[in-house]
């Protein structure tokens, strides 16, 4: 039995009381007809949007370089609100401190004690606005927030909401007054996207059509926490086979047996499955084919290979190529 022919005959374990099936295919209606909203609102870039949802579903933290004024805030937001998850938007400077993403204590003279105010961070979903335009310092204040889902502060620990995503937007390096994103925060993002300049038809339907912002305003939410929290559960549960982890490991083995980058460590690996599971189950399957696997390799490596990403349209093919060279030389 080929892929295609088998792909929804491995519903997990988990899956086979009828009830909970009935949810996995609900929740994939769901994420198709949210799909189908977003590429009303983002022309031309459907499978940008099919992997930031898969990002998003995954449970990952999604990072967009591109030129300013190609859609990434528009992305991020009506995604949020598609999703119908909470949303706060930070834009970074460089005179940004940590305290004004993570909050501070103030000092009530009434009670004579110190309460801690949450800051903008305290959210489900945050758009992190040209994240490289601020500090290493500033930057630093969201690894623990991505990583662990909680923020540390005067020696207390405060929990963030569930689910919990970064959408970070950041200029091209070669732009003025920004800081490169070091690699440890880097890591911390599972996929790295850009949108890239729209085709001619698109462009025309732009400029004959409503403005993006506007249309954002006509969104209703298609999910809700509890519905993103199930299909985050689906995705861990789609059935990836012996075959396709040895077609992954031979990648992942590839990207480091060469100087020119660095391989993917054990967390790029984790990531790569689970990236692959989420593109998987937005596509309505329920088992990951290899060719799920390579939709979601650049994506996932890229930003990982020890090149800075740099978008073919911005001047460069940075990374990307060493992906696709990679995929090129491996056969499944």
């Amino acid at each position: 039995m080929s892929y295609a022919e088998g792909l929804n005959t491995h519903l997990p374990t988990s899956l086979q009381a009828d009830a909970t099936a009935i949810d996995y295919r609900q929740n994939q209606q769901q994420v198709s007809q949210l799909l189908a909203k977003m590429n009303e609102v983002i022309l031309d870039k459907s499978e940008v949007v099919k992997l930031a949802l898969s990002c998003i579903l995954a449970g990952g933290h999604l990072l967009l370089q591109d030129l300013p004024g190609m859609g990434k805030t528009t992305l991020a937001q009506g995604l949020a609100q598609l999703l119908g998850l909470s949303f706060n938007r930070i834009q970074f400077t460089n005179d940004m401190l940590p305290a004004d993403i993570l909050g501070m204590s103030i000092y009530d003279p009434k009670s004579m004690s110190f309460s801690f105010r949450q800051g903008p961070i305290f959210t489900q979903l945050l758009l992190a606005d040209e994240i490289n335009r601020s500090s290493p310092k500033t930057q630093s204040a969201l690894l623990e927030a991505m990583e662990e889902r909680q923020v540390s502060q005067d020696g207390r620990t405060f929990a963030l909401p569930l689910p919990f995503f970064v959408i970070a937007t950041q200029n091209p390096l070669q732009q003025a007054g920004v800081y490169p994103l070091p690699e440890s925060q880097l890591d911390r993002f599972l996929m790295c996207l850009s949108l890239g300049f729209p085709s001619p038809k698109a462009e025309r339907a732009l400029l004959q059509g409503e403005d993006r912002r506007a249309l954002l305003g006509s969104l209703a939410a298609i999910m809700d926490t509890t519905a993103v929290q199930q299909a985050q559960s689906g995705v861990r549960q789609v059935f990836v086979a012996d075959v396709v982890l040895d077609y992954l490991q031979r990648l992942v083995a590839k990207t480091r047996s060469s100087s020119e980058y660095h391989g993917l460590s054990p967390r790029g690996v984790l990531s790569l499955q689970r990236a692959a599971q989420a593109y998987a189950f937005v596509s309505g399957q329920s088992e990951v084919t290899p060719e799920d696997i390579q939709a979601v390799f650049a994506a996932v490596s890229n930003h990982r290979l020890g090149q800075r990403f740099m978008p073919a349209h911005v001047g460069g093919a940075g990374a990307l190529s060493i992906a696709e060279r990679i995929l090129a030389g491996v056969p499944i």
